[in-house]
């Protein structure tokens, strides 16, 4: 229970498995996270809740928690089971959520549940942020993320597909009683090397959130034979292993650094490995060049320096020919946008707040998830919005006590 972000009751919920009580398993699951079901095939268990687990320090293996965790869920919403709403009286604060990722969610199914008027914004048509739109599809298929936000929206918040700018922000703090900020991190860092813009080679660079959402959606991507991912991150090793099961020959993953420095998970690398991809460590991309085949990246060997820094080998480049290049080189925080609400501070390209409530240094406004954790798991993202969403009913209580004694006093 420790080691979940969200705290999950695990013993209770397998107990209840174990006496036929499916219902009650799903029921204590969704009490602590309301994105349970896709969590369960998300999380990275192995490093949380069954990395944790007792069974470990008996040489045997670990209770199965994600698989059970999947099975309550799936079991229960397929028999027709619901969110349970917990009796509360409507109250008339409003709050705007920003995002529509498992954040935002999470922050606007408690504090539905506790009877506030919610409405969640994203500038895209369907919620679910990563889940719907950027987790490969081999883990969780899109429309299995939205059947999930069906059972989320049947609590009573609203949605609007909306455009968020600085006059938007704004209008929405003069608008609302408080603000909920789960906007993510953006588009991915665009590649740093020579020849990335011209215009020729510029068209075989594909931006790897863009590419898994295509897949997604289920869009006839066309993969041609050789396809270069650059980063070892889950992302990553998503875009690779998507590009193998489209049909790509050849799938390499370029990472400037050494095997045990990679930010992907063992298990996700362990995977890649089955699928077919390869990969090239200590490999730093330096230009790209036009063939008659394709596109090619001229890459050089390195050197780890002083204080971690990288240095090309001299002498070491080598070309590698390939058809489409792949960039998984970490998000772009949304600064640009976050910066503009008003008196919100920020700490190293993230949202600053205190962690116990989520609240920025704009009493008004709380944050969660990747913009505010730099970007973790899900499950990561689903805690912080219950902690902001906890936070902000005990603000507005409050602030009306506030306005209450303000109001005797003046009486």
């Amino acid at each position: 229970m420790g080691a979940c972000p969200t705290h999950i009751d695990v013993p209770g919920f397998i107990k209840k498995i174990a006496s036929g009580n499916v219902t009650g398993s799903a029921q204590r699951i969704l009490d602590a996270n309301v994105l349970g079901a896709s969590c369960s095939r998300v999380c990275p268990v192995e490093v949380l809740c069954e990395g944790a687990c007792v069974m470990h320090g008996r040489s045997e293996k670990p209770i199965e928690i994600g698989r059970l965790q999947r099975f309550a869920m799936e079991t229960y919403y397929a028999g027709g089971g619901k969110i349970p709403m917990r009796p509360r009286a409507e109250r008339k604060e409003r709050i705007a959520c920003i995002g529509g990722g498992p954040a935002s969610l999470a922050c606007a199914a408690e504090l539905r549940q506790q009877g506030f008027q919610v409405t969640i914004m994203d500038r895209r048509p369907m919620l679910g942020g990563l889940n719907t739109y950027g987790v490969a599809e081999y883990k969780l298929r899109a429309a299995d993320s939205l059947r999930e936000i069906e059972h989320i929206l049947e609590l009573g918040m609203r949605f609007e597909v909306r455009e968020i700018d600085a006059a938007a922000l704004h209008e929405l703090e003069r608008e609302y009683d408080a603000i909920f900020l789960g906007a993510g991190l953006g588009a991915m860092q665009k590649l740093e090397v020579e020849n990335a813009t011209n215009a020729a080679a510029a068209s075989a660079i594909v931006d790897a959130l863009e590419f898994i959402a295509r897949y997604k959606a289920g869009e006839q991507i066309g993969v041609p034979p050789r396809v270069v991912v650059i980063g070892a991150g889950n992302t990553a090793i998503d875009a690779a292993v998507a590009a193998k099961r489209l049909g790509a020959d050849e799938v390499t993953i370029l990472y400037r650094r050494q095997r045990e420095n990679i930010s992907a998970f063992d298990f996700e690398y362990q995977h890649a490995l089955n699928e077919g991809v390869h990969f090239e460590w200590e490999t730093l991309p330096m230009r790209l060049t036009q063939t008659q085949r394709g596109v090619a990246l001229v890459c050089a060997e390195v050197t780890m320096g002083v204080e971690g820094k990288i240095h090309p080998v001299a002498g070491s480049e080598f070309t590698l020919e390939c058809d489409v290049i792949i960039p998984a080189i970490g998000q772009s925080p949304l600064l640009a946008l976050l910066s503009q609400a008003r008196g919100v501070k920020m700490d190293r390209g993230r949202v600053a707040v205190d962690r116990a409530t989520g609240q920025t240094s704009n009493p008004k406004f709380f944050a969660g998830g990747d913009c505010v954790n730099g970007g973790r798991e899900v499950v990561d993202a689903v805690a912080d919005g219950k902690r902001a969403a906890i936070g902000i009913a005990q603000w507005l209580a409050t602030r009306a006590e506030r306005d209450a004694t303000a109001e005797a006093s003046h009486g």
